[in-house]
């Protein structure tokens, strides 16, 4: 079973979007242990917001000291991309908890982006809060996929 950690900004507040990661979640119980740790969002001016994103920055990296045996990675639309079967083997091979950051509003601070490895849901970009429904339902995926269910096709 998988051990993933979800770390991300803030709480969903559309509804339609909660109810999509609760189904989600509940559909990952026989697959993963999941646990989504919510950081709290800076808040922000236009000219504020590289104090902002400097802030978040080392609450994150303070928030991810706790998992120096995981496996980080920064969901980013520059990072590696897989296909879903890729994902799945590169996922479920791994013997320590994964550790996914979906990032705030502003992106990462410098400091962060250069620390960890990057995986990317698309070269598009999308509100932090959808990313976190993509993200949840590709985790479904790649255990479907990984457990040979009938979802991927």
């Amino acid at each position: 079973m998988m051990d993933i950690i979800i770390v991300a900004y803030g709480k969903i507040k559309q509804e339609n979007l909660r109810a999509l990661e609760q189904e989600y979640l509940k559909r990952l119980q026989p697959y993963a242990r999941i646990k989504i740790e919510e950081l709290k969002a800076e808040s922000f001016s236009k000219s504020g917001q590289e104090a902002a994103k400097r802030i978040e920055g080392e609450r994150l990296q303070n928030h991810l000291q706790a998992y120096k045996s995981g496996n980080v990675f920064l969901l980013a639309e520059k990072g590696e991309e897989f296909d879903s079967i890729e994902f799945s083997k590169k996922i479920t091979s791994l013997t320590t908890p994964l550790v996914l950051v979906i990032g705030g509003t502003l992106g990462y601070s410098p400091e962060i982006f250069k620390a960890y490895k990057k995986i990317s849901l698309s070269k598009l970009t999308f509100p932090h809060e959808l990313a976190r429904v993509i993200l949840l339902e590709q985790l479904y995926r790649a255990a479907a996929i990984d457990n040979q269910k009938a979802y991927h096709y």
